[in-house]
């Protein structure tokens, strides 16, 4: 069903290859969906370096004010800057986009039967921003909240019950009996709500061991926070990979589309990244958020159609393969859409 939200859009490339993906991306989603209204936005490490914030006020208030936004990839020092905090994370918290969801379906041969959605918690956690240093060690307190695991596990359900999918829970309980023991049971007790969606549960470890040797075990997985984020990836890698992986993040007012993989500073530049992740992104957005499944299975049609017609970028290309760059990758898809 359509939503009555406006078909408003913000989109941040972001550093690396999402100055790259996310035009491409944006185009597609206007082929698809003529009437969305674009603004465009900076955030990310360079942005930082320029201004001294890596997720300045204008930013936000665009993105606030179109309510979705289409997000690219940003880098990150790997060790602690002064003053610089993850323009996602941040995005997130100040949107509360607490509900990120990670499709896995295997689209290119061989067919491993991965077909799996991972509905991750995204605002709590182990990524929490609680950390402190303690003599000769640091401590990172881990935050799970009763309100915040309900509200994670009713999408989860609502989107099991929409899709006829099983529901498998996550946690670690047996180690964990009080954050993840809570997750466990705010989560068991909200599917009591939906009694039509099969749900079970399995602890984290199992579930990676169980993906790993039986790819079509599970089809929907909801997570706390860092499980999910791991799982995700996993998946992602059984499936074609992390420039073929799409996620939407939404909460109660606004959304957040992003391609799963990052700024990739290797191939950034040289023309090859695959824009697939950052198409099927915004048809995630498209269907998720706007509720316009139509155009959303037309961007995901041409997509399919693209790669059965041979097209492959080197990510995804096998031995001795011709490839293609990100451009012609691109308009590949957006001429599909076109036709």
């Amino acid at each position: 069903m359509r939503s009555h939200r406006p078909l408003k859009l913000c989109a941040i490339p972001g550093d690396g290859i999402g100055k790259e993906v996310i035009p491409i991306a944006v185009e597609a989603l206007q082929a698809a969906l003529p009437e969305v209204r674009v603004c465009w936005a900076e955030a990310g490490w360079e942005t930082f370096q320029r201004t001294g914030n890596a997720l300045p006020d204008e930013t936000l208030s665009r993105a606030k004010e179109a309510g979705a936004v289409l997000f690219g990839a940003t880098s990150s020092p790997s060790h602690k800057v002064e003053g610089y905090r993850s323009p996602i994370v941040s995005l997130r918290r100040e949107m509360d986009t607490f509900a990120n969801i990670r499709p896995a379906k295997r689209r290119l041969p061989p067919d491993n039967g991965i077909d799996l959605v991972i509905v991750r918690e995204n605002t709590e956690g182990a990524y929490s921003r609680r950390e402190r240093a303690i003599g000769g060690g640091a401590i990172s307190e881990r935050v799970i909240t009763r309100s915040g695991s309900e509200r994670v596990a009713r999408v989860a359900l609502e989107l099991a019950r929409s899709e006829n999918r099983p529901l498998t829970i996550v946690h670690k309980a047996n180690v964990l009996p009080m954050t993840d023991g809570l997750w466990r049971e705010v989560c068991l007790s909200v599917a009591e709500e939906f009694p039509d969606v099969a749900v079970d549960e399995v602890l984290v470890d199992a579930a990676a061991y169980h993906m790993v040797r039986q790819p079509s075990r599970f089809r929907l997985l909801l997570a706390p926070n860092l499980y999910g984020d791991i799982l995700s990836d996993l998946a992602s890698g059984l499936a074609d990979g992390l420039g073929m992986a799409p996620s939407v993040s939404i909460g109660k007012d606004f959304a957040i589309a992003e391609p799963v993989h990052g700024s990739a500073p290797d191939i950034a530049g040289k023309g090859i990244a695959n824009p697939i992740a950052a198409i099927l992104s915004a048809a995630m957005l498209v269907r998720n958020w706007w509720g316009i499944r139509e155009a959303a299975d037309r961007i995901d049609a041409a997509v399919e159609d693209v790669l059965a017609s041979g097209f492959k970028t080197p990510d995804i290309a096998g031995a001795g393969e011709r490839s293609v760059g990100t451009k012609e990758m691109g308009a590949a898809i957006i001429e599909r859409l076109g036709s």
